[in-house]
């Protein structure tokens, strides 16, 4: 890992799982940095993603590439700072990057949607609407990542989770892909009654999901968007009543043993329940559209899978929480930087980037045909159906928080208890 080029994984929606850091304050212990060998260093911190021996990291070399293309054309050596966690014991991936970025340890950080608006409006991060790169990103990323009026980060790919669904074990019971939550506890009920320990693989990280795909299926979707936000904004209306339908969802589905709280509270990403999918045990899992392109994720399973939206009022229902790369407000080597990362999110280095992992580009110029798998949850973005699962015209910071106070209720917390917090919360932040 000490090479002057480390393979690392830059992909936006791993970072969204992984944590970070040893029990030690600041920095912590899992940090491996590479060596600096010319004086032009521009410093990245990103997470390290667990690999599995003899497989391809698809979405690592697409990073690379980019990395590569902004070394060749500006004569920087990027410096890699990742990240592994160990388990769920150890300090989070973001709890490190709040720390690494107010302590202006790097110069450009792959950050998490509640980690870029945390920084964002701390002043922490730069401002980045002046990049060539900018002037081409969809609005669904501008809406995402404008913080207090600046633009603080910039994805190499939208990020979109949804159900991954072994298509074969539902058949083989002759079901249906659920639409709305009472089709898919259905669906639940008559694996579990045919011998399915656990119908739903579940981590400590993803669950929030559901819950987000429920709250806001309709105010992303009812053309009243910006009255609804200003609302809850304002206190005239309250998180916790968007969030109670998708928390008492849970509940159901823990009452029922269609998942494991136990387990997924201390699981993390993919680990807990990857080997159980891929193993035909458990048919339902959710998932970041990249790990249906990838052997160290669901890339190459041996059913048919289909990745769909999660059930809502309006149907399948993609959750898109906005991932970027900023750069630090007080960044040592900062026009570097900057021109490090218009080079990486330039239109043609996302369309190497889209290509190689077969995502969804941020650049509204590039389109990439996706895999089979992923078509039911690519026609629904197209619809231009989806709920952002970060908002950083929301007052209270979702993603983060509602991964959270779903943990609370893995834990043992009533719905009451978890829509307490959410009231707690919104006051908080209103005042």
């Amino acid at each position: 890992m000490k090479q002057k080029k480390i393979k690392v994984i830059i992909v936006l929606a791993a970072v969204l799982g992984i944590t970070a850091c040893g029990n030690k304050p600041g920095v912590g212990n899992n940090l491996v940095s590479s060596k600096e060998e010319e004086t032009r260093i521009v410093r990245l911190y990103s997470p390290m993603e667990k690999t599995k021996p003899g497989l391809e990291n698809v979405a690592r070399s697409a990073s690379e590439k980019t990395v590569i293309m902004a070394e060749e054309e500006l004569g920087v050596t990027v410096d890699y700072i990742t990240y592994t966690a160990e388990d769920y014991h150890d300090k989070t991936y973001d709890d490190v990057a709040l720390d690494r970025a107010r302590n202006n340890m790097d110069d450009l950080y792959l950050l998490n949607p509640d980690v870029i608006k945390t920084l964002g409006e701390e002043g922490k991060l730069m401002d980045l609407s002046g990049l060539d790169s900018a002037k081409n990103l969809r609005d669904v990323v501008k809406t995402a990542n404008i913080v207090d009026g600046k633009l603080v980060a910039i994805p190499q790919e939208v990020v979109a989770y949804g159900l991954f669904i072994n298509k074969d074990m539902f058949d083989e019971y002759n079901l249906s892909l659920p639409e709305t939550p009472e089709e898919f506890l259905k669906c639940c009920k008559v694996f579990k009654e045919n011998g399915v320990e656990t119908p739903v693989g579940a981590n400590r990280w993803w669950l929030e999901t559901f819950v987000l795909a429920q709250a806001y299926a309709d105010l992303y979707n009812g053309g009243n968007t910006e009255a609804e936000i200003a609302e809850l904004n304002s206190g005239k209306r309250k998180y916790s009543e968007y969030m109670r339908p998708g928390f008492e969802f849970l509940q159901e589905m823990i009452d029922h043993g269609y998942i494991d709280a136990k387990k997924a509270y201390v699981s993390e990403a993919i680990d807990g329940e990857g080997a159980d999918f891929i193993a035909q045990k458990t048919p339902i899992v959710m998932a970041y559209w990249g790990a249906a392109n990838t052997e160290t994720a669901y890339g190459n399973p041996d059913f048919n899978m289909l990745v769909t939206g999660f059930p809502s009022s309006r149907g399948p229902m993609p959750v898109m929480p906005m991932t970027g790369i900023g750069i630090g407000a007080d960044a040592e080597h900062a026009q570097d930087a900057m021109d490090t990362l218009d080079v990486m999110t330039s239109d043609e280095a996302l369309r190497v980037y889209a290509e190689t992992n077969k995502v969804i580009s941020p650049s509204k110029n590039v389109e990439v045909e996706c895999i089979p798998a992923l078509k039911p949850l690519n026609d629904r973005i197209n619809e231009n159906v989806y709920v952002l699962g970060a908002n950083a015209s929301m007052k209270l910071e979702q993603w983060g928080n509602t991964c959270l106070i779903v943990r609370k209720l893995l834990n043992g917390a009533t719905v009451d208890e978890c829509m307490a917090e959410f009231d707690r919360l919104q006051e908080e932040t209103l005042k």
